[in-house]
């Protein structure tokens, strides 16, 4: 589990209205996020009936696809 301590700005009220993380709070929470989206799209993938590619025949029709450019 990710451990955070955002500092807040307020405004006049002292209503929150920002946040301010350490660079790598804020890294650490984009590296989370970005696996969640990982497995968002593992999972919708897998509930997909598109036909799919085995992953040796994909790098080789992008090899194929480089070397004609």
């Amino acid at each position: 589990m990710l451990t955070i301590d955002p500092k807040y700005i307020t405004d006049r009220t002292g209503k929150k209205i920002s946040v301010v993380l350490p660079i790598k709070d804020f890294e650490a929470m984009m590296e989370q996020l970005d696996d969640i989206e990982d497995v968002r799209l593992y999972d919708e993938a897998k509930k997909s009936k598109d036909p799919s590619v085995p992953i040796e025949d994909a790098f080789e029709m992008i090899e194929a696809i480089r070397k004609e450019k």
